[in-house]
């Protein structure tokens, strides 16, 4: 009766993986989220029979001998040990090709070389995450000129490589709902590549969090993340290189009219004297 009853429990938990398999999953936000999503269900996929499989044994073993009065020494079984030895090997030498396959793909771990071919493609969106105590800049360059903006715009559906560094302590760029997130070193370049999924657009912005404990403000060190379409992100680019351009120009503008207020105030200054140097002598004489 009990085995018939452990059956149906088995049953129903290899019922219940399949339905698990067979599922749908969400949407991935990036490519990044979509080969680290594939591994956490491709690990559970195979955790879940394994469990299911150990502990039906070890409740059959407590319901079958839970009236014995003494332990009873157990009895070699070369079968069973070569069975559950090869049968970890294996689980063993999946985990690391799903863990391999992941980490193989440049949107998870790539070389730095690596990241320099991927910005120097011309469809590559590049943007420098600079980050100090306790707030971050980011960093963009649109049609040869840069700007600054305090969010983390993003084009949806476009190869991004982040290039982040640090200006003082360690801390780390971690945006969750994207999976993206990498370590920020003083004097050290590290990267992030990704491509977001258009999906993943929407009017409210992701958060970006500092993830290494970097001082007293660490808990407020955050900034908003913007995915944008396209063809939205290539106006919001444009707007913003012009107002950077107008914004340099109107300095260069004034630091040439204080130059010349100041190249005037000498001539008078130099005119002045040498009417004084002429004008002693005369008084002399």
């Amino acid at each position: 009766m009990f085995r018939k009853r452990l059956a149906s429990v088995l049953a129903m938990g290899l019922v219940g993986l399949v339905v698990f398999a067979v599922d749908p999953a969400a949407a991935a936000s990036s490519i990044t989220d979509q080969y680290i999503g594939n591994v956490s269900n491709l690990l559970l996929a195979v955790a879940l029979p394994i469990t299911i499989i150990v502990e039906g044994i070890l409740f059959y073993a407590i319901w079958k001998f839970r009236k014995a009065d003494e332990a009873k020494p157990t009895q070699e079984n070369r079968r069973l040990e070569i069975t559950w030895t090869a049968a970890t090997a294996v689980v063993l030498l999946f985990v690391g090709l799903a863990a391999y396959g992941a980490m193989g793909s440049p949107y998870v771990m790539a070389s730095d070389q690596q990241y320099q071919q991927m910005m120097e493609e011309p469809d590559t969106e590049v943007v420098h995450v600079d980050s100090y105590q306790w707030s971050w800049q980011f960093h963009y360059q649109h049609e040869g000129t840069n700007f600054t903006s305090n969010k983390l715009v993003l084009p949806a559906d476009q190869q991004v490589v982040l290039k982040i560094t640090s200006r003082d302590v360690l801390h780390a760029v971690h945006i969750p709902a994207l999976g993206l997130k990498k370590d920020a070193f003083p004097g050290h370049a590290t990267y992030l590549a990704t491509e977001i999924d258009p999906s993943a657009v929407q009017d409210e912005p992701y958060v970006l969090y500092c993830a290494e404990f970097c001082g007293a403000g660490h808990s407020n060190m955050l900034a908003d993340v913007v995915v944008m379409d396209q063809g939205e992100y290539d106006q919001w680019a444009s707007e913003q290189a012009q107002q950077a351009s107008q914004s340099e120009s109107s300095s260069s503008d004034s630091s040439a009219s204080n130059e010349s207020t100041n190249a005037t105030e000498t001539n008078t200054t130099d005119t002045n004297a040498t009417a004084e140097s002429v004008t002693a002598p005369a008084l002399a004489a």
